[in-house]
């Protein structure tokens, strides 16, 4: 038989009366169909599935075609035959009837559900979706893996052989960043897995990694395999290398183990174990190094968090942290940012929380290489019950029992009962509000031993009681306004909080759990200075503020937010955490200001600042500022000042303390990247901590190199400094790139972002 292309002029028939009738067909469309059901061009191919009792068709192409009635067909010339997923392509292709096989000679192109390979001779049984391939080069469009063998062998629709070949995620062609060789390769799409046997890793052309068998996930999914080794010089470890290995237990739980080689210290291996169920979940991490050199010590660090939902509103925790010395959690970490603490807290509890009710029963201990005292809870049981609008009321009340107990010799311990309860009533109206509150706060101490720092005729028991009234109240005005050419609502909000609490003598009680308040606008409207319920500061003051925000009306979003405050004390207060501490004098706050804004969605802000007019200088400053303009651009700057006051002297004039602290992810050029963190104290005029680095990122590579200077504490007065230098090398489609660096990277610069990992493409990616 002579070939026709009888086929093409079948196919043609129908696109030329569709063509020669479109305007009538867009005409009627647009008069009888609403928009939404107009005709449109398909912007992409779509993958439909054919349904199980249709056999696919066969469509056969070629200049010229020669057949035998049922037994077999050749095609010459641009040849081409199409099944469902599969195509075969080439000079010439002849297919067999019975067998269903295909063989193709001359620039061959076999594709099958998204893996192309190209060769001079293939043989493959379409419906089976078997056959091999002589002297290929391949591609695999789902994750962009490619390179060339001696052979493959298609097993099956989801596995693949190649022998002895290479294997990249590199787009270039003959020379690849990266590139496995190995004497055999399976892939297999349907465990998303490949393992390469006697394979050897190249980077640039150099072989950087040799093994008998290496396992490597096809996609982004959690796969069994190495990590991204991190190479690191350090100041106090010396030369360190990292090589995790992720272990995927099962979709739900699994585990990484680090080890990690130290020059001066020895091999320490490091393991992270984490689960996940329907109601709980949980992490084990432990990292152990016997005989470090330097000490001469085992050391090791622990840390459990596990989290259980019990249901009908129980719950169950764990958290514990343990270490074996001060030093140990700093100079055995993978990275400065992570050890600095002189407090590891051990703890369980078991929760309660249903409306109106919240109850937490628990046992704390705490690891302590801190000078001061530490409490551990052994136990305690807190109670809150909370309604509101009741009648026009908000009632409640908190309590609290604990046994505290300290390791620490000659310190107080002892047993104390708290009660809170409080009354408000709150009227809301349109442009104005009114909320009085009432409240009270009952201590009892059961003293089990006296702490040589306690007051003279300390009691072992005795009970505090302290009332407490406040009385909120504000205005609310709002106008619209444009700025820039954009419309916003304005509003304007003075606000008056007064609170009064007579003084009672609480220097007996014990400091358990309670310290100062940090300084901040949302302090100004707390009834109470302490924080903790072993004080309760005496006041007669009120805090008079102005607050005025700009307010997008269509989202609702807030742009920009200015409030002005201050705080009149009609007698100076008097308790103090310490019997020895001098009490305040200053009849007033010092005005304070902060201010946030927005502008655009790249531009952020926020700015507090206390300022003394009494003694006139600034008390207190925080500026912070941040700027993304672009992906990956991002710059935060901040500062803080503070100035203590020292009411024991005429001068007050105590050296304030300023810091800076600078960080940035910013594009050098083409494919590089900067990241920067410095800390830098402004008075002693020099870098306290900081990190500098740069990212390159290529197709199927990156590589990171930072610089690091790091504090870390051995005691509450004790801090050490320590260095290093990071390197890490990612290849593409070997592992994940969320460790080492660019954890290093985030942790540092708010905002950070990491490179993007390549979209995975489908099975029409270059679709033959």
């Amino acid at each position: 038989m002579t070939a026709r292309r009888t086929r093409f002029r079948w196919r043609l028939k129908p696109l030329v009366w569709l063509l020669l009738h479109m305007p009538w067909c867009a005409a009627h469309a647009q008069r009888d169909l609403a928009d939404d059901w107009a005709l449109r061009p398909a912007t992409e191919l779509t993958d439909h599935a054919t349904a199980p009792e249709h056999r696919p068709a066969t469509t056969a192409i070629g200049d010229s075609a020669t057949s035998t009635t049922d037994t077999d067909l050749s095609l010459k010339g641009h040849a081409e035959l199409r099944r469902d997923r599969s195509i075969v392509k080439g000079d010439a292709v002849h297919y067999a009837f019975d067998t269903d096989t295909a063989d193709a000679y001359g620039h061959v192109v076999l594709a099958d559900d998204g893996r192309l390979f190209f060769g001079p001779e293939a043989h493959f049984r379409i419906d089976a979706r078997q056959g091999y391939i002589v002297t290929p080069k391949y591609r695999f469009t789902l994750n962009g893996g490619r390179g060339s063998a001696q052979r493959i062998d298609v097993a099956d629709e989801a596995r693949t052989i190649v022998e002895h070949g290479t294997y990249t995620t590199c787009a270039c062609g003959d020379r690849p960043a990266w590139y496995m060789k190995a004497s055999r390769f399976d892939i297999d799409s349907g465990s998303d897995t490949g393992v390469a046997h006697d394979g050897v890793l190249f980077f640039q052309g150099v072989p950087i990694f040799a093994s008998p068998w290496l396992s490597f996930p096809l996609s982004g999914a959690r796969r069994t395999g190495l990590l991204p080794p991190t190479l690191s010089f350090d100041s106090t470890n010396g030369l360190v290398a990292t090589q995790p290995v992720y272990v995927n237990l099962a979709p739900n739980y699994d585990l990484t183990l680090t080890p990690r080689y130290m020059q001066r210290r020895g091999t320490m291996l490091g393991a992270d174990y984490r689960y996940l169920g329907a109601a709980y979940s949980g992490e084990l991490a432990a990292a152990y190094l016997p005989g470090d050199r330097l000490t001469g010590t085992n050391r090791y660090s622990l840390h459990v968090k596990h989290d259980w939902n019990l249901g009908n509103g129980f719950g169950f925790y764990l958290y514990g942290d343990r270490v074996s010395d001060s030093a140990a959690a700093a100079e055995l970490a993978s990275s400065g940012t992570a050890a600095s603490s002189t407090l590891y807290r051990q703890e369980a509890g078991l929760t309660y929380a249903k409306a109106p009710w919240s109850v937490l029963f628990r046992v704390q201990h705490w690891q302590s290489f801190s000078s001061s005292t530490v409490y551990a809870s052994e136990p305690q049981l807190n109670v809150r019950y909370a309604r509101y609008n009741v009648g026009g009321f908000d009632f409640g009340m908190e309590t609290d029992a604990t046994r505290f107990r300290s390791t620490v010799s000659g310190a107080t311990q002892g047993n104390r009962f708290v009660l809170d309860p409080y009354v408000a009533y709150s009227v809301e109206r349109p442009g104005w509000f009114f909320t009085p509150k009432l409240k009270w706060h009952f201590a009892s101490y059961d003293l089990t031993s006296i702490g040589s720092d306690a007051p003279s005729g300390q009691p072992k028991r005795f009970d505090v009681n302290v009332p407490t009234l406040s009385v909120d109240t504000g205005l609310r005005f709002e106008r619209g306004v444009s700025l820039f050419g954009h419309a916003y609502l304005q509003t304007l909000e003075p606000r008056l909080y007064y609170v009064y609490t007579p003084y009672r003598n609480q220097n007996d009680a014990p400091l358990f759990d309670t310290t100062v308040t940090d300084f901040g606008i949302g302090e100004l409207f707390t009834d109470n200075t302490f924080v903790g319920h072993d004080r309760v500061a005496d006041a007669n003051r009120v805090t008079a503020a102005l607050t005025s925000r700009l307010i997008e009306p269509s989202t609702g979003d807030e742009r920009a937010r200015v409030v002005l405050a201050q705080q009149y004390d009609f007698r100076a207060p008097r308790v103090t955490l310490l019997e020895s501490d001098a009490a305040s004098t200053v009849a007033r706050t010092g005005l304070v200001l902060g201010t946030s804004y927005r502008i655009g969605d790249g531009i952020q802000a926020n700015q507090a600042v206390q300022y003394d007019e009494i003694h006139d200088y600034l008390r207190r400053a925080s500026v912070g500022f941040g700027w993304s303009p672009g992906e990956r651009r991002v710059l935060n700057l901040s500062y803080r000042y503070n100035r203590a006051i020292d009411y024991s002297s005429s001068s007050e004039d105590i050296e304030p303390i300023r810091q800076a602290v600078l960080s940035a992810q910013w594009p050098l050029a083409r494919n590089l990247s900067g990241v920067a963190r410095l800390n830098y104290d402004l008075d002693t005029h020099r870098l306290l901590t900081g990190l500098v680095g740069i990212e390159y990122d290529a197709d199927c590579w990156s590589l990171g190199v930072a610089a690091e200077k790091y504090l870390y504490a051995t005691s509450s007065t004790t801090y050490h400094a320590g260095s290093r230098i990071m390197l890490q090398l990612q290849l593409k489609g070997l592992g994940t790139a969320d460790s080492g660096l660019s954890r290093e990277f985030a942790a540092a610069v708010p905002g950070y972002t990491a490179a993007a990992q390549k979209a995975p493409g489908d099975r029409f990616t270059d679709y033959p």
